[in-house]
Parts: C-alpha cells; structure tokens; sequence
C-alpha cells in the first residue's frame, strides 16, 4: 500500500487533496491537530490527533505507516490575525514545519510538498506575478512562509530532503460532489462570505476600500478552484518521486476578479441579493495579485479544470446551501 502523510488534511485544502489522493491510488494518512479542521472530513484515509510541534507524536506516526512523501498543509492563514498576532503565525507555520522536517530527517522520508503563498511577494511590482518577482512578504502570514521555502531549501542542501513549494493565489470553490467544502469559523475568506450573506446568515458584507489602483477600485484577487489546487500537489508529489529536482512554483488561473466581481457573481450564481458595505482597508492587503501559472503548467504538465469565476462560485453555493 502507498502511503502519504498530509499535515491538516481535515483542514479545507488538505481534505480536497486527500480525495484526490485517494483517487490516485494512496492512502493518506492525516495529522491534525483539529484547532480549525474537521474530523468529520477524514473520509479517505486514518486520522491521527497531534500537532506538528510534536516531534515524540511525529515519529510515531512516521514510524507506522513509512509514507513516500509528505504534503504540508498545516498551519494558520488569516492576514488580518498574523498582523495582530504575528507570534501564533511564526509558531504555527514556521516552526511548526521545522519540527516536521526534523521528524522526515529522523524517519528516512525525502518528499515534501508544501503549502505555500502568493502572500511570500507582497506588493506587486507587476502582474501577472512570476516566480522570478521579489518576494517582500508585507504581513507575518507571508513572512512566515517565506522563511519555510528559505529552510526548505537550506535542509535540500544539506539533508537531501526534495520539495516542491507551491504559491497559491485565493483557494476557492468546493467539491463538486458536496461531501467537503470551505468551513472556517470565524469565516475570512470572501467567496463564502458572500455567499453566507446571500443565504440569510449574514446581514451584509463588508468591502475592505473602494480606493485601489485597480478598474473598479475594489482589491483584485486570482481565485483558484481548490480542486485544481489538489491535482497539482498531486503531480507534484509524482514529480519528486520521479527524481524531479526542489522547486517554487505559482498556483492560480492567470486572471484575476475584484470584490465587486465576487459580490456581483454570487448575485447571478444564487439568484438571491447581497448586502454590501464599503469600511477602511485592512492593514497588510496588496490591491491586486495575480499569478502567473507557466511554470506549474510546464512542470507538472498541469492546468486549472476551473477556469471561470462563474464556476468555481457555483460548486462553492451548491455546498454552502446544501
């Protein structure tokens, strides 16, 4: 049996990727500490209960399933609370992924995939964004990622432990057969925001500044169905269990859609109207990030199923009303 082991896999991403695994014929096997995810979302393979900073808990799980690869999801991803708590983010993310690597040194494993951010670039000195940009990460999330890829690439050359680093732009959507789906509480991401609005469960959503640089003022974000995010950990695990050299790679659909666009969307998607008000922007938001996706599409031979907006707002209402 082929083994993987996926660090938040009950998390939103890591459980999308975890059925898709399956599908590709692994077994994954889940470490969660359960503080944002979801047991009910352990559908595909065991679930073990510890945190990453657990090195003794680690160990043990490398030693009894002796997975192939490891895909890295765990972690905080709020912008908004890494500002005022920078210290859970250099924690969670940072050193969190230290222990991890600490126990694959241990164990014999090689692979890591990790998950990763646009947020490592910061404000974009041009768009579509490159992996060649510079990154300057403007807030401790991005920071905090971006001394992950930093250590990766110092334990590769000196551990020979192989990773692929994949920048996502804005994981959105969900499961097209409903049995997972986007569930965070508090909720910050805008796609459900909206849609929660759109169902009742919330009066209006708020519009964080209407004064950007962009056409219509609200920020512009590239929206990647999290599905497609899950193909290409995939490909990417298949890629460095090939003898596929450690790389950073952009995640997103090349094109990007304003709030206004997202709000305007799930109007037509839902048929139903959504409240929304205009307030201060929040500190440590770029107006508009837009990835590139060349080199995933070369590399991994990979390329987005979603590609329109339309889309990928459709299966996220279809699990939030469900």
């Amino acid at each position: 049996m082929k083994y993987c082991l996926i660090t938040g896999g009950v998390g939103y991403v890591g459980s999308h990727c975890c059925k898709e695994l399956a599908k590709a014929g692994w077994t994954p096997v889940t470490v969660d500490n359960l503080f944002h995810g979801h047991s009910a979302f352990a559908k595909w393979g065991p679930l073990c209960v510890g945190d990453v900073r657990d090195g003794e808990f680690l160990d043990s799980v490398f030693s009894e399933y002796r997975p192939d690869a490891v895909f890295h999801f765990a972690g905080l991803t709020s912008v908004g609370e890494s500002m005022e708590n920078p210290e859970l983010y250099y924690s969670a993310n940072t050193v969190g992924t230290l222990s991890l690597l600490e126990s694959m040194r241990r164990c014999g494993c090689r692979n890591i995939i990790f998950s990763s951010t646009a947020a490592v670039y910061g404000t974009p000195e041009y768009s579509p964004i490159d992996e060649s940009h510079s990154k300057n990460p403007i807030n401790p999330y991005g920071q905090s990622k971006l001394f992950v890829e930093k250590i990766l690439a110092d334990y590769d050359r000196a551990h020979g432990i192989k990773y692929t680093a994949l920048r996502y732009f804005n994981a959105a959507g969900a499961d097209r057969e409903c049995e997972i789906g986007e569930r965070h509480s508090p909720e910050t991401h805008l796609i459900p925001l909206v849609i929660e609005a759109a169902l009742g469960r919330r009066e209006s959503i708020k519009i964080f500044g209407c004064d950007y640089p962009t056409p219509d003022g609200t920020a512009v974000r590239d929206y990647i169905h999290v599905s497609d995010l899950a193909a290409a950990h995939i490909k990417a695990a298949e890629r460095l269990l090939g003898g596929g050299a450690s790389k950073c790679m952009n995640l997103g659909t090349g094109s990007g859609s304003s709030v206004l666009k997202v709000i305007e969307t799930v109007r037509r998607v839902s048929g139903k109207n959504v409240a929304a008000e205009t307030v201060q922007r929040r500190a440590g938001d770029p107006p508009n990030l837009v990835a590139d996706p060349s080199e995933a599409r070369l590399t991994l031979s990979w390329d987005c199923a979603y590609k329109e907006l339309d889309e990928i707002v459709e299966t996220a209402w279809n699990w939030h009303s469900e």
